[in-house]
């Protein structure tokens, strides 16, 4: 008897008799086994039959410094033993207000207050009805719109994906949603031969420009993630556009909401996106890696004027009236604190800009494939795309799956690859190390060579 085996097998079965898994076609678990997890400990996830696999996607992007973090466990503990947590309407907590105090003197300057949620969709959820809202209270009823991006993703509650543009998960429930406008992407996989990705997204926001001429008096706010539209294929583009759009946004009397959800914390090479821009937006949406990967938690942080405009007495009805059961929680603001502690006293940044130069290294024999039409980084983001034709760029058919023969050839050797379609990408925790990093992209060889073989 292998009971390790049994264990696995037997919590999968039960698994799908009960739960209903996100972002996953529940029939094909007919056939594609589901992975049993039973401790993880740094960069690893093992199994009950002591299988170790490499979690090179962070965990949905939210695992900084490794699973059971000493450091973040400690904090944990000692805040289990004084308080789990507490309505934040009427009432608060130290470790709200040393996270909201700490998250204002590390973001762009100009964000003074932070609104706290639950995760990164309610985040968004919160800067779009604050935007809109602050309008209405400043007398401008007729500002109901909001620009985004092409290819753009912000969550899966209704307000978000209706300002998101990723057809997969927004077509689906278009009937539902609100109307918004839309401008090309900056996306430099789009540029010209001999284009730089800065020219590019100098031409691409002409039409960002135009939007905003025409359609100001209507819209609330432009909505953008910061250099990497994640969820979009892993797209990346130029921080000029982001310096460009700070200012037309100012021009034109239109908020600017910097969805920094998957990109902030030090994945794109400094703690904050917008940095590398020089820019401060109006709003800015944090969730996944503010709790290291352990807890539930969003801030919405923004700045004073926006405050103001909700500051008022209660009969004129100008306040936010938009609440979570568990904002502010106090077990998620400490593993926050024990996170941000970790990049304050360690240096991270750094460390990480390490790290993202050997992952290009090792990664650029990969751009010989003749199925590789690019390799894209920016930071501790790395992506491969697969194509049918390396000239013509012409794709594989979405139909063919290739990107999970390679996540199923990943984990025949122990890494935890999830393509998003054909695009192989690599957004591993910052513990992570340099052999480690080796064994990641020999394993995406592995994978790549499967998905193209036919």
């Amino acid at each position: 008897m292998n009971e390790p085996a049994e264990r696995n097998a037997a919590l999968a079965a039960r698994d799908l008799s009960v739960v209903w898994h996100p972002c996953t076609q529940m029939k094909d678990h007919e056939w594609l086994p589901m992975i049993p997890v039973r401790r993880g400990e740094g960069v690893w996830l093992e199994d009950f039959e002591g299988n170790r696999y490499l979690d090179a996607i962070s965990s949905w992007w939210v695992n900084l410094f490794g699973h059971c973090n000493p450091r973040i466990n400690a904090a944990l503990r000692g805040q289990l033993d004084t308080l789990e947590h507490t309505i934040l309407a009427g009432f608060t907590h130290p470790a709200a207000v040393e996270l909201a105090e700490r998250l204002v003197a590390v973001t762009p300057p100009g964000l003074e207050r932070c609104f706290f949620a639950d995760n990164g969709s309610s985040a968004i959820e919160v800067a779009l009805k604050m935007s809109f809202h602050y309008w209405l209270n400043q007398g401008h009823p007729g500002k109901t719109k909001f620009i985004t991006l092409e290819n753009s993703y912000h969550g899966e509650t209704l307000g978000a994906l209706a300002v998101g543009n990723v057809e997969l998960y927004r077509d689906t429930y278009g009937p539902l949603l609100m109307e918004t406008l839309r401008v090309p992407s900056p996306d430099a996989y789009q540029r010209e031969a001999g284009e730089s990705a800065a020219d590019y997204a100098r031409r691409a926001f002409t039409h960002m420009e135009a939007m905003l001429e025409q359609h100001a008096e209507e819209v609330c706010a432009v909505i953008v993630e910061p250099l990497v539209q994640c969820a979009g294929s892993m797209r990346m583009y130029d921080p000029v556009y982001l310096s460009l759009l700070r200012d037309a946004c100012d021009r034109h009397g239109v908020h600017l909401i910097a969805d920094e959800i998957a990109v902030g914390f030090g994945r794109t090479g400094t703690l904050f996106a917008c940095e590398q821009a020089g820019i401060s937006p109006d709003f800015m949406c944090l969730s996944k890696g503010l709790t290291g990967g352990y807890l539930p938690l969003s801030t919405v942080l923004t700045g004073e004027s926006v405050y103001n405009a909700f500051y008022d007495e209660y009969e004129n009805l100008t306040a936010f009236l938009h609440s979570h059961s568990y904002t502010g929680n106090a077990l998620a603001c400490r593993a926050a604190l024990a996170t941000l502690d970790i990049f304050a006293s360690d240096d991270v940044i750094g460390h990480n800009r390490e790290l993202a130069e050997h992952m290009a290294q090792a990664s650029e024999p990969l751009r010989e494939h003749p199925n590789v039409a690019e390799i894209r980084q920016t930071g501790m983001i790395l992506a491969i795309e697969l194509v049918r034709d390396k000239q013509s760029r012409e794709p594989f058919p979405w139909q063919e799956r290739r990107g999970l023969r390679v996540y199923r050839e990943a984990l025949r050797h122990g890494v935890i690859l999830r393509p998003l379609g054909n695009v192989v990408y690599f957004m591993p925790p910052y513990v992570i190390s340099r052999d480690e990093i080796d064994l990641m992209v020999r394993v995406a060889g592995y994978g790549i060579r499967k998905a193209v073989a036919d």
